[in-house]
């Protein structure tokens, strides 16, 4: 009886969750490959700006500007006012884009990422498309520039 593969498997889930080394649900998310801990764990060290938009409005266009540099976003949590992106497809350096409202009219917007450069580089292009700059010329742009 004690050498059924389920006793143990079941046996190794609880002493896991009791020890309280790693949540259950944090567990399955890093066996996943999809774990936000990290991002998480370096917030104290984001990079961070406040933007006179409503709170609504900085997340849709951090969204877009996160598809026109085309960062992968591998998660959303709207309960931790969190984007979770990888730098691109083929560069899977975790980046977190934290949101919080200050007020009406403001969000914060907190980059977090245990890569330096994948937290510069995120939140360079994040805050210029906020600020109003554009991130790259479309094709039909580069096309009118050349017939000029």
């Amino acid at each position: 009886m004690i050498y059924r593969p389920g006793f143990w498997a079941f046996s190794f889930l609880l002493l896991t969750f009791l020890c309280g080394c790693v949540s259950l649900k944090e567990g399955a998310k890093g066996f996943a490959g999809v774990s936000t801990r990290v991002l998480e764990e370096s917030r104290k060290d984001a990079v961070s700006r406040v933007f006179k938009q409503d709170y609504s409005v900085v997340v849709d266009k951090v969204k877009e500007a996160l598809k026109d540099i085309e960062a992968y976003i591998y998660a959303e949590d709207s309960g931790k006012e969190l984007i979770a992106v990888y730098v691109s497809e083929t560069d899977t350096t975790p980046v977190g884009l934290f949101f919080t409202a200050v007020d009406a009219h403001s969000a914060r917007v907190e980059v977090s990422s245990p890569s330096t450069y994948a937290k510069e580089f995120i939140s360079g292009k994040v805050f210029a498309f906020l600020d109003g700059k554009p991130l790259k010329k479309k094709p039909a742009q580069e096309s009118d520039a050349e017939n000029k």
